[in-house]
């Protein structure tokens, strides 16, 4: 029993973490932090290279309603997580992204109502666990990157479609890809067809991972073009719910800025299921797997 008790004293002083709380507030009607809060941020990042954000919640103020409230939240929560991502923090890939219109507790002080909280873990020593490296092989379905290999999902959506035929759907689409965005003009909207997410997921199904090379072989080659990524979920009814459309917006410009897509290039926005190609609630399998999707804005070019 003592030598248990070693082990898990010295696992603790080599990894440590603590869940911390940043603060930050915004003028009336704004999306970008005031001016105390830009400063107090800046040296926030300065301070804290190895945070990990976990949640961020966006809340306002008490005046007009509580959609147009809400919907002014996500745009400061949207806001600082761009911030944080162009400044190299790191944000979880599970990180919980949520806005309040008026459900929440109110302070009497307007001002204090007009905020984002981000929340983070403080990795006070590296972690040197190894990760499982494997280099994706030359050839249509890769350019020789190395990428990490997640653990299997213990549970997928039962009525996926067949490997073959996804692998299939992917090389077309891969295969059309770069003339798709070759005829798009600024302010154009490109679809990906056939980037898609395991249900309830923002990880990329392995069988779409070519398609993240594809996108990423095309902006390298045009280093003027500015793109917005557009995330999107299917079967939710909710048109509030836009948590996971966010993430998976944000795992494309992660996968970009990862292999060297400068950040100030990108933006990202998820629309949860406001946009979606087929009616909700969908059919078959093949429509809820098109409206897990990702479409790209063409800001400039």
């Amino acid at each position: 029993m003592q030598k248990i008790y070693i082990l898990c004293i010295s696992l603790f002083s080599l990894y440590g973490f603590g869940q911390n709380k940043l603060d930050v507030f915004f003028d009336f009607n704004k999306d970008v932090p005031n001016e105390a809060s830009q400063i107090k941020i800046d040296q926030w990042v300065l301070d804290n290279k190895t945070a990990e954000i976990t949640k961020v919640l966006g809340y306002c103020d008490s005046v007009d309603d509580s959609k147009y409230n809400k919907d002014l939240a996500m745009r400061r929560v949207n806001s600082i997580v761009e911030f944080l991502t162009k400044n190299n923090i790191k944000v979880s890939d599970k990180v919980a992204l949520k806005s309040f219109g008026e459900d929440f507790k109110y302070s009497k002080n307007q001002s204090e109502n007009r905020k984002v909280e981000v929340f983070y873990n403080l990795i006070k020593e590296k972690n040197t666990e190894t990760k499982n490296v494997q280099t994706i092989p030359d050839g249509p379905f890769g350019r020789g990157r190395a990428k990490e290999v997640a653990a299997p999902e213990t549970k997928e959506e039962e009525d996926i479609l067949e490997v073959a035929d996804k692998v299939a759907l992917v090389e077309e689409e891969r295969a059309t890809l770069e003339s798709k965005f070759d005829k798009a003009k600024k302010g154009d909207l490109v679809r990906i067809n056939n980037i898609n997410f395991y249900f309830n997921s923002e990880r990329v199904m392995d069988e779409s991972l070519p398609l993240l090379d594809e996108l990423l072989d095309i902006m390298m080659n045009n280093p003027k073009m500015v793109i917005e990524i557009h995330g999107h979920i299917c079967c939710n009814p909710n048109p509030n719910d836009t948590k996971l459309s966010y993430r998976r917006a944000l795992v494309i410009l992660k996968y970009l800025t990862k292999y060297g897509v400068n950040i100030d290039r990108l933006a990202f926005r998820g629309y949860g299921s406001n946009n979606p190609i087929y009616k909700i609630p969908e059919r078959n399998v093949k429509e809820r797997a098109a409206n897990r999707r990702v479409e790209i804005l063409i800001v400039n070019k």
